[in-house]
């Protein structure tokens, strides 16, 4: 089989592609044919060598794919060879708060799912929902479950809830399909009229152009009669100005340290945090639960995400540069195909 290997602080110059022996599973873990991956800018993170986690030189990266099982070893009761699953991002993070031995992440500190068979735990496999080809499902692990977790934690969206996710990315295309399942008011920041277009064809009720709007809490504010949002989705930055957003006694969901490039961000003023009278919580990623919980909303109500591109495995450091140059909308997929 043929597998990517990286070496982290190299960009794409440190990929690379190797033949290995398939895999064969060991107590408790299954063997997956992967069928599609997805990518996106945590990829070029690592590959950068600036993502948050540590990265293990020769690791096999990527964190989302999606597959069949193929072979299971002893005592797997879970799954069965023929199921159609998905890696979970964090194997180890099951259910409740994400803890310090939850950490080992799929891609970085351990082997990744950019591969043509990937050894994985049972425990770090869900099924996929039935109606997604592959290529769909391969959009879920990353983006859909952080979504899923940054509006689910502090209490499901409603009716009547006012729901303000920053930027186009993936994140925030599921933060939209999600909080309008739930019938919730969803405001959307982007940065020009052809993504503002798209999005309001997903279904968002008002979108703020950044650009036009740089200092665009206060175009929330007049949008929701001086209150703020009720819930706030932060993927991009600045934190700031999420927090001058937020309604008193809402949350914002706080996703984008890495992404947002926080190493030169302004700090945030203590009275700034103080003043939002609102619930500040770090998202990393999700769990399995939520996985399976999201897995639930997308079968019931025939969920389909927002595809970009799809490229063949043969060309993963093509569709990483693509993912680079920005302008995109809707997730990046690779497909084995």
């Amino acid at each position: 089989m043929k597998s990517y290997r990286l070496v982290p602080g190299r960009g794409l110059a440190g990929l690379t592609l190797h033949d290995r022996d398939v895999p064969e599973p060991g107590r408790g873990q299954v063997v997956v044919r992967i069928r599609a991956n997805s990518l996106g800018f945590r990829d070029l993170r690592v590959l950068s060598g600036e993502y948050p986690l540590p990265v293990t030189p020769g690791v096999v990266p990527g964190c989302e794919g999606v597959g069949e099982v193929v072979a299971v070893g002893a005592d797997v009761t879970r799954v069965r060879p023929g199921d159609r699953v998905a890696a979970t991002v964090f194997p180890r993070w099951l259910d409740g708060p994400f803890r310090r031995e939850d950490a080992a992440q799929l891609g970085t500190m351990i082997d990744g799912v950019l591969t043509e068979y990937a050894l994985l735990s049972e425990d770090g496999v869900v099924h996929l929902p039935e109606h997604l080809s592959y290529e769909e499902a391969a959009a879920l692990p990353l983006a859909a479950v952080t979504a899923w977790n940054s509006l689910t934690s502090g209490g499901a969206p409603h009716a009547g809830m006012t729901v303000l996710t920053l930027g186009s990315g993936a994140v925030s295309l599921f933060v939209l399909l999600f909080a309008k399942l739930a019938g919730a008011r969803v405001i959307v920041t982007t940065s020009g009229p052809a993504k503002a277009e798209r999005l309001r064809a997903l279904g968002a009720d008002e979108v703020i152009n950044y650009r036009e709007n740089p200092v665009w809490w206060k175009e929330v504010h007049a949008l929701t009669d001086g209150q703020g949002a009720d819930r706030v989705v932060d993927a991009t930055g600045p934190l700031e100005q999420s927090l001058r957003s937020v309604a008193a006694g809402g949350e914002v969901a706080f996703v984008g340290y890495w992404l947002s490039g926080a190493k030169g961000a302004a700090p945030v003023d203590p009275a700034t945090l103080f003043a939002a009278g609102s619930v500040l919580r770090r998202i990393a990623t999700g769990s399995r639960a939520h996985f399976l919980e999201l897995n639930r909303a997308v079968e019931a109500h025939r969920l389909r995400p927002v595809i970009d591109r799809v490229f063949p495995f043969e060309q993963v450091p093509d569709a990483l540069a693509y993912c680079g140059s920005g302008g995109g909308f809707g997730k990046v997929i690779i497909s084995h195909a």
